[in-house]
């Protein structure tokens, strides 16, 4: 592998590719620590400490830590997911929306441009959430310092920092579409990557430092074992994939024949990624974010602290695992279409051997899909929960970095990146990756 990866930088275009990459890799980390005008960051560093998987922890995450410490690149890539999940469900209900889809390189210009503006609106919004709970107090709970943040809170200095985010937003969506140009691609994607990846080492021994067992190294070791566990289930299960075989018939069109080749629909068992996972740790987020906003006393309010804000709790793990398989449910019934799979189908002539075309292939792709939708809902719920059985094993949910949304993510992308370096190595006749 490593041959294979001196054999890419050989090649002149896919070492610039990469060299490219990696400079806004590291552009992208550098934002990510350039204080943002108007903060008391003494205030700041006294109240990061313990937040990282708090109320805001999935913002947090997917900002390489940066949201907790209120830098220019504090909102981070999530403005941009939550805008491209919007436009994807949309696209479901508003024809306007799936007429572009349809339309192919064009429309999809469209969207894309749909997309960046829906962005930038939340971004501002936001941006302007997050300001307010940090003058409030509410951003750190717990810290004496927490309502200190803001030393300024007049509307002209809100209003400078909430641009300063949005545009610190504006230049992550560019860098990230540099990357999908002139990089190796999945530019989003590798942002989000390089977030994640970035607080591995620094959580890898913060759990060796607060742990107890043979000096903390006992610790990190059960934690590397775990890690490894959980990386090898996520790449089994990510790359399974049940394969629908499906024949063509033959076509005389004039003195030509077209069709007769056979091939096949891939459907992953996961086949909703990720998704899931953010909309059920979104919505849980609600009731705990109105408690802390609001700072009410009231019965509903203290069953809510009780059971929902700290992560640990059993009713909070089942709730999040029963909202992990419903939305996985969810978000495969909108994003696979098996009518009009089976439209296209028949349209050009195809057939699944042994089902008849038409309706009854929309019924069988619906049987499958549904199948083995149940084993991959049921293991994105397990994966999401690692980190809550950390905290009740190990005391770790802080720090504890092979878990969740996470690993997901980064194996995810690994992996995708790893298939398009080995597609540019196979189309100049190398050997690549994989032997």
């Amino acid at each position: 592998m490593l041959s294979a990866f001196a054999r890419a930088f050989q090649t002149p275009d896919l070492r610039k590719k990469l060299l490219f990459t990696l400079g806004i890799m590291v552009l992208f980390r550098l934002g990510a620590h350039v204080p943002m005008p108007g903060i008391n960051f003494q205030a700041v560093h006294a109240c990061v400490n313990g937040q990282k998987e708090g109320l805001f922890g999935l913002v947090n995450l997917f900002s390489g830590n940066a949201l907790l410490q209120l830098t220019i690149f504090a909102l981070g890539i999530m403005p941009y997911i939550t805008a491209s999940i919007i436009l994807q469900l949309l696209t479901v209900v508003i024809p306007r929306l799936e007429a572009l889809k349809k339309e192919g390189q064009s429309g999809q210009a469209k969207i894309t441009q749909y997309t960046r503006y829906l962005t930038i609106a939340l971004a501002v919004l936001q941006g302007t959430g997050i300001l307010a709970t940090a003058s409030s107090g509410a951003l750190f709970s717990g810290c004496p310092e927490g309502g200190n943040i803001v030393p300024d809170q007049s509307i002209f200095r809100i209003a400078t920092m909430v641009i300063i985010m949005t545009a610190g937003t504006t230049v992550i969506m560019w860098l990230g579409e540099l990357i999908t140009d002139r990089g190796i691609g999945n530019g989003m994607s590798i942002l989000i990557f390089t977030s994640i990846a970035a607080g591995f080492p620094g959580s890898m021994w913060a759990i060796k430092e607060s742990g107890k067992l043979l000096d903390g190294w006992g610790e990190f070791a059960s934690v590397i074992a775990v890690g490894i566990i959980v990386v090898c289930l996520v790449i089994f299960v990510e790359q399974a994939q049940r394969r629908i075989p499906v024949q063509y018939a033959k076509r005389m069109v004039g003195r030509r024949s077209f069709g007769g080749t056979s091939t096949y629909i891939p459907l992953k068992v996961n086949q909703a990624g990720v998704i899931p996972v953010i909309f059920a740790s979104s919505l849980l987020y609600i009731p705990a974010l109105v408690v802390q906003l609001t700072n009410s006393q009231a019965d509903w309010a203290i069953w809510i602290k009780n059971h929902f804000v700290k992560g640990d709790h059993p009713v909070y793990m089942a709730t999040y695992f029963v909202l992990i398989v419903f939305f996985a449910f969810f978000y495969v019934a909108i994003s696979f279409n098996p009518e009009e799979v089976a439209d296209n189908m028949k349209k050009y002539g195809g057939f699944i051997p042994g089902i008849r075309a038409g309706r009854p292939t929309a019924e069988y792709l619906n049987y499958v899909l549904t199948r083995i939708t149940w084993p991959g809902s049921l293991y994105l719920g397990l994966i999401a929960l690692i980190p809550m059985v950390a905290l009740v094993a190990f005391g770790q949910q802080t720090n504890f970095p092979f878990g969740g949304t996470s690993v997901l993510i980064v194996v995810g992308v690994g992996l995708e990146t790893v298939k398009q370096i080995e597609s540019q190595l196979q189309q100049r006749n190398y050997e690549g990756f994989l032997r």
